[in-house]
């Protein structure tokens, strides 16, 4: 995986995980964090920082390559870039020196982009969406200007990120109600889902005993998702108030194979009546 992948932005802070460090360092999650400690006073809260509970959820549904912290009880650290810079001097190996030179092109690489579009970033900025939405004629002009969605095409193989913010955007632009008819519904959906938690969310899935569990927590936290056992449907179809995109995949299972969506021109309620 390219270094750049491996670059995470958590509390405003471009970071790498101890695991993928780790890995790259060619050694043991255990040990690169028993130097860390050994040397502690070396790690102050700008070079290093254990992440929330939250915080690993979100990043282990974003992330694929992640997944086998999913079950783990320990929560990772997360190194900046001066922590990353002073991992080489602690772990005093070649390979330490070497790859932390190469993370460091990393990272100047990517301020020199955002660098290179910092003007259109604060043109972005200084917009207040808030007052636009109160004025009628602001927000037909703002509207007109958001780029408009692909009503068709195809992720790939590993195209975990790309397709999971695809999918978080069209749920993000939901504005009265979101319907997901999806067989395989599990915790990283709901996941998806609590991105836009202010709305109506109903779910037409096979329900089981983990699904029910999940449901309920998720519930007791945010707004109440309407589940409904539903097994009529083979495919997935994922219903942003009036508009309905296809997904050849389950929502679970993002980029982890080649599938396609497209968006249907016609309008959701004929499906909809299918459904009562």
């Amino acid at each position: 995986m390219n270094i750049k992948d491996k670059i995470h932005t958590i509390r405003e802070m471009q970071v790498i995980l101890d695991k993928d460090l780790a890995e790259m360092y060619e050694v043991e999650t255990k040990s690169l964090n028993q130097a860390v400690k050994r040397n502690i006073n070396r790690f102050p809260k700008e070079f290093m920082f254990k992440l929330t509970k939250q915080e690993k959820i979100e990043l282990v549904t974003n992330c694929y390559h992640l997944n086998s912290l999913k079950f783990s009880p320990q929560l990772p650290y997360a190194f900046t870039e001066q922590g990353i810079a002073m991992l080489s001097g602690v772990l005093r190996s070649k390979t330490a020196i070497r790859v932390s030179i190469n993370i460091m092109n990393a990272f100047v690489s990517m301020r020199r982009f955002i660098s290179k579009n910092a003007e259109l970033f604060m043109r972005l900025d200084n917009v207040d969406r808030k007052l636009i939405e109160h004025d009628d004629n602001f927000k037909k002009v703002f509207d007109a200007l958001e780029m408009k969605k692909p009503k068709q095409g195809i992720f790939f193989e590993g195209q975990i990120f790309d397709a999971y913010k695809f999918v978080s955007d069209l749920i993000r632009s939901a504005k009265k109600k979101i319907i997901l008819i999806d067989n395989y519904v599990d915790d990283s959906v709901l996941t998806l889902l609590s991105k836009k938690k202010d709305i109506e969310i109903v779910i037409y899935t096979k329900i089981n005993k983990r699904l029910e569990l999940d449901i309920k927590k998720f519930n007791s936290q945010y707004k109440e998702i309407i589940v409904k056992d539903f097994d009529k449907s083979h495919d997935r179809f994922l219903i942003i108030d009036d508009c309905i995109y296809h997904f050849g995949a389950s929502l679970k299972d993002l980029g982890k194979k080649w599938f396609a969506f497209s968006k249907f021109n016609k309008e959701s309620f004929k499906l909809l009546e299918k459904l009562k």
